[in-house]
């Protein structure tokens, strides 16, 4: 006969629980020939909903509701419909200015989506009027109300459309001046100067686009954490400009951070997981999970707001006929000379025929006496290197660093490697400068807004009819 022995554990349960529950202790009965791990993990179990409990009424208490009189919700503007006052949180204004100043008392109507609204300009010239929904309004001025002496500019449309852009307000302005006259560039001047845009932001995404690219041929992996490592480059850059050092310093010092941040990726986590044999799609949906810790941890420390790098302004220079900013033609420059930089490096080098020998066969590659975990840790620095260069030329071209910068054009990135080829690295740089064309050049007959999209159906057409992408090579599947 077999004698067990009883332990009895009692728990004093909080005050705010005795009401429910008329004892003031919970009997919890252990029996020696528990095993030894059961008993432990009812123990901890026990603590955590202890913890839980006694938690429960501080959280509750913390929660007060607003003081009388407090205003939660949107700023409300004010917008007329008739003799009726009403409130709205989407709102159109603007200011009419002349030459000689701000124009008073002038008569502005907005009308669209069933709402007719009319307000006066102030003394400062400046108006706005509350509507009911974002949409498309036609704003309108009454020339009868316009000071003395004062007239609208030639070519200027009263009335005229004004649609929202994802924003709960809306600008429009109006030109006056009696002999002035609005001018249109002509299509071919705008149409170079959108080229000229094109290939540099084309450029810009080839520096990103060309790391994920040397990542996905030498292991595979397809990198969604790839966006995050071009924010890191321009949130080091940001900081360490904000501690006082010259921002050429600054920059080149957050070029290193990118590549150390690359090889920690690989040491500390590609690596193990490629030895123990981990599938390609698992390891996917674990970039995917860094890229989320990765964007986060960067908001906590640098927050939500755009900042923006000593320098971003910068002055238009005149190309013949094109015009483009000084930054713009700087980020051209230093992107097409880093990308030739990597091309005679991939071309001429031992490290880079070595590079495209574990690209095109790493088990041959490593059977020829390469080391192909050396290679791929040389990858994952240069391609941390170039991701966070072009982290910070995007945030010139924005211009503007956030925490979630790279999760923008991470898309787009993709975009260029997939259309020109994936694991190819001249058809991520064809593909990027493709990209980059198309999306400023469709802003001539587009919308600002749909610019990215249509980037995304040339890439979606393109792959109906060559689906390996441009420099890709075709491949039997089955």
């Amino acid at each position: 006969m077999i004698s067990t022995s009883v332990t009895r554990v009692t728990v004093a349960l909080p005050s705010v629980l005795r009401r429910v529950c008329p004892t003031a202790e919970v009997p919890i009965l252990l029996t020696l020939t528990t095993p030894a791990r059961i008993r432990r993990s009812l123990l901890l179990a026990l603590g955590v909903v202890l913890l839980v409990l006694l938690g429960t009424p501080a959280s509750h208490a913390s929660a007060e509701p607003p003081a009388p009189g407090t205003h939660l919700g949107s700023l409300r503007v004010q917008g007329t419909t008739g003799d009726q006052e009403q409130e709205f949180d989407n709102s159109i204004g603007g200011v009419l200015r002349g030459a000689a100043g701000p124009l008073a008392g002038v008569t502005v109507t907005v009308t669209g989506n069933g709402f007719e609204g009319e307000t006066t300009s102030g003394a400062n010239g400046a108006w706005r009027i509350g509507v009911p929904e974002q949409g498309t309004y036609e704003v309108g001025i009454d020339e009868d109300t316009l000071p003395e002496g004062r007239v609208l500019a030639e070519g200027q449309e009263n009335p005229r459309e004004v649609s929202f852009a994802n924003t709960s307000s809306a600008t429009t302005l109006f030109l006056f001046g009696d002999g002035i006259t609005t001018q249109q560039t002509p299509f071919l001047e705008t149409l170079a100067e959108r080229a000229l845009a094109g290939f540099s932001f084309g450029l810009l995404l080839a520096l990103s686009a060309v790391g994920l690219s040397l990542i996905f041929g030498t292991t595979g992996l397809t990198n969604f954490a790839h966006g995050e490592m071009v924010t890191f480059g321009a949130v080091v850059a940001f900081g360490l400009a904000a501690t006082g050092l010259p921002i050429a310093v600054a920059i080149v010092l957050a070029v290193v951070a990118g590549g150390l941040l690359g090889y920690v990726q690989d040491a500390g986590l590609w690596k193990p997981l490629r030895r123990r044999g981990t599938g390609l799609v698992p390891m996917m949906i674990v970039s995917i999970g860094l890229a989320l810790a990765l964007r986060y941890i960067i908001q906590l420390f640098f927050g939500g707001a755009t900042q923006q790098l000593p320098g971003s302004q910068s002055e238009i220079i005149d190309v013949g006929s094109v015009s483009i900013s000084r930054n713009n033609l700087t980020s051209l420059a230093v992107s097409l000379v880093i990308i030739l930089v990597v091309a005679f490096l991939l071309l001429r080098t031992r490290v880079g025929k070595a590079t495209r020998a574990v690209a095109d066969n790493p088990a041959l590659a490593a059977a020829s006496g390469i080391d192909v975990d050396r290679v791929i840790r040389i990858v994952w620095v240069v391609g941390g290197m170039l991701a966070a260069l072009g982290g910070i030329l995007w945030a010139y071209y924005r211009p503007g660093v956030s925490y979630n910068m790279g999760q923008q054009i991470l898309l787009l990135i993709f975009a260029g490697v997939t259309l020109g080829g994936l694991g190819t690295v001249f058809g991520a740089l064809i593909g990027s400068i493709i990209v980059g064309l198309f999306v400023e050049i469709s802003t001539i007959w587009l919308e600002a807004d749909l610019k990215y999209v249509g980037a995304l159906l040339i890439l979606i057409l393109v792959l109906l009819f060559r689906p390996q992408g441009i420099l890709g090579r075709s491949e039997r599947i089955g």
